[in-house]
């Protein structure tokens, strides 16, 4: 664990939020699988679209899609299901099959491999503190067992903000009745949470799972890399 800036008369921390992907889970391998479940699926029951598309050109297609309408930065469920129904229609298939490829993705995308210190870090953190999520993505925290140690989680498509807008950070410290000062938000992305967070008025703790260089111009308050470094750093508050 590497301290960033010194936390001594910060006020106490009453409550931690988390980001989810690449904090809590790492994200790759299931988008990968997730697209590969999906892809076979397109290929039995949309034929037409295979033979034309490859995985990689979809998410050329869904990127192009997010350059067009701001909404899409904000709804990623919305922004994957406009660029199916685009491609369904384009080729002749039948549109209405758009709804049961989203849950079949959407189901895939939260089968998650758990850090293997998430859980008992969750159980420990959650005896003495107030826990939380706030998240860009669409993960289900119930599919995937752990929205009971949240409080609250808030996602970015539900809300109608994401991250780095400080207004999703204010509305869960609002939901957990808890002042943005007595707050921690745990996440892996620079900009979207150190910066984000600290700009909204919490503390910030960078979770560095794969040995990224900090980049200049960022100041997390903590750099950990599981959530036993963040108990450690949390018990030093005191």
């Amino acid at each position: 664990m590497n301290e960033i800036a010194s936390s001594a008369r910060a006020p106490a921390v009453k409550a931690v939020l988390f980001d989810l992907d690449d904090t809590l889970w790492a994200i790759q391998p299931v988008l990968v699988r997730a697209e590969t479940l999906l892809f076979d699926w397109l290929r039995q029951n949309a034929p037409r679209i295979t033979r034309t598309h490859t995985i990689a050109s979809l998410r050329e297609r869904r990127m192009a899609l997010l350059e067009s309408d701001p909404v899409y930065r904000i709804d990623l469920w919305k922004l994957r299901h406009a660029a199916l129904t685009e491609v369904f229609l384009e080729h002749g298939e039948d549109p209405g099959l758009v709804e049961h490829a989203m849950a079949l993705f959407s189901e895939a995308r939260s089968t998650v491999d758990l850090f293997d210190d998430v859980e008992p870090g969750l159980r420990r953190l959650g005896q003495t503190l107030t826990l939380g999520s706030v998240s860009n993505g669409f993960a289900n925290l119930d599919h995937i067992g752990l929205a009971g140690h949240f409080k609250v989680s808030i996602a970015a498509h539900t809300f109608g903000r994401a991250k780095p807008d400080p207004a999703i950070f204010h509305a869960a410290c609002d939901a957990l009745g808890i002042a943005p000062a007595h707050t921690v938000y745990v996440g892996d992305d620079l900009a979207l949470d150190v910066r984000g967070a600290q700009q909204a008025g919490l503390r910030a703790v960078w979770m560095n799972r794969f040995e990224r260089q900090l980049e200049p111009g960022f100041a997390p308050d903590a750099i950990c890399r599981d959530l036993h470094e963040l108990q450690h750093w949390l018990q030093q508050l005191d």
